[in-house]
């Protein structure tokens, strides 16, 4: 059994295995937990603080853990490149031949990852307000709660951007999706949006349309990040294979870029743009959903009559809405859960692909030895 891992060694190589990452991560978390103290203490002296609201430790805890978990994701990717530069082994969750993560990938997943830890945290503050109703937080809790809500963020951020695989991935997507939407809808100043469509949260100059749009944006980076993930482990061993590949990356990245457009142009102000996006994308998932087994033949049969279904119930939809039953925000929010629940499905699928194939090699490995 191997010892504890030296100071100097963990210094040198704070991501070389699974033993140095861990305590890497402590080291992060511990680091950033001081410094939150730290500025609580200089921000709180003296002071009984709201646990949630302006000038809450809520707040605090949200909007600092925001900051951290950016900059802690960025620093991690930093050392993870830093060592894949120098040739040296890393603990990195990202094994599929021919994925990368690009500046923009690192950029919008830095960012996934600050807003998930600011709107968690509001999230968490505002329900223990709803629980413990007139409480008040005394100064000397609000600064071990301030810098253990910072600690522990940027503990689990530095593990999550170290082992990004391609499951986290999904995961990350998923959740940044719904912590944008449901904060844009939270904080809609028109309670009656959803009478015109989902789009309509885009709309206005509040803090809700900075939310959608934004949120729309970044996500839509974060799918053209996916795209390189769940194709690079389609096999690609033949030209046909290479070119399904390749025309199956392409799709998924025509997607990410029209959902960006769709926040980048607003309907209010870009209608025809805004509409030529959103039903850009819809008819290249369309698409995409129907070729995809010929242009994958690996792919599982399961899954391809999933996306079939999905198919059919985006075309009853659109029936319903055309005939009046359903509303158009109906009908976004449902397309649009479907959408994402495929793309995170296809990234899952691909990779459990990929996994299997490796532990086949490896069987027949040993075999023969």
């Amino acid at each position: 059994m191997s010892g504890p891992v030296p100071i100097r060694r963990l210094l040198r190589h704070p991501v070389a295995n699974s033993e140095s990452l861990e305590s890497s991560a402590l080291v992060v978390g511990a680091i950033v937990f001081s410094i939150g103290a730290i500025v609580a203490l200089v921000a709180f002296w003296g002071q009984s603080l709201p646990i949630s609201g302006r000038g809450s430790i809520g707040q605090f805890v949200a909007i600092g853990s925001g900051l951290a978990a950016a900059v802690v994701f960025v620093a991690a990717r930093a050392l993870v490149a830093s060592d894949a530069r120098a040739g040296r082994p890393t603990a990195n969750g990202v094994e599929t031949p021919g994925a990368r993560l690009h500046w923009f990938d690192i950029a919008a997943l830095a960012l996934a990852h600050g807003v998930i830890a600011l709107l968690g945290w509001l999230a968490i503050a505002d329900l223990l307000a709803k629980s413990f109703s007139g409480a008040v937080v005394f100064p000397l809790p609000s600064v071990a709660l301030g810098g253990v809500g910072l600690g522990v963020t940027a503990y689990v951020v530095f593990l999550s951007a170290v082992k990004l695989t391609p499951m986290l991935l999904s995961l990350v997507l998923a959740a940044f999706l719904v912590t944008g939407i449901f904060a844009s809808m939270l904080s809609a100043t028109d309670p009656l949006w959803w009478e015109k469509n989902l789009s309509a949260l885009g709309m206005s100059d509040d803090v809700s349309s900075l939310a959608f749009n934004i949120t729309l944006i970044i996500a839509g980076v974060i799918v053209t990040t996916i795209a390189h993930y769940a194709t690079a482990a389609i096999p690609a061993t033949e030209p046909r294979l290479a070119r399904g590949q390749s025309a199956v990356r392409t799709a998924l990245v025509v997607m990410g870029v029209l959902l960006a457009c769709v926040g980048v142009f607003p309907v209010d102000r870009y209608l025809t743009a805004h509409n030529v996006a959103a039903t850009g994308m819809a008819i290249v998932f369309v698409a995409l959903v129907l070729a995809l087994p010929r242009l994958v033949p690996s792919i599982s049969r399961t899954f391809a009559l999933l996306g079939y279904a999905f198919v059919g119930v985006t075309v009853l939809l659109a029936v319903l809405f055309v005939t009046g039953y359903y509303n158009l925000t109906a009908v976004e929010l449902v397309v649009g859960l479907m959408v994402f629940s495929w793309l995170i499905v296809f990234l899952r699928t691909t990779g459990a692909t990929h996994r299997s194939d490796d532990v086949e090699d490896a069987t027949q490995f040993v075999a023969r030895a």
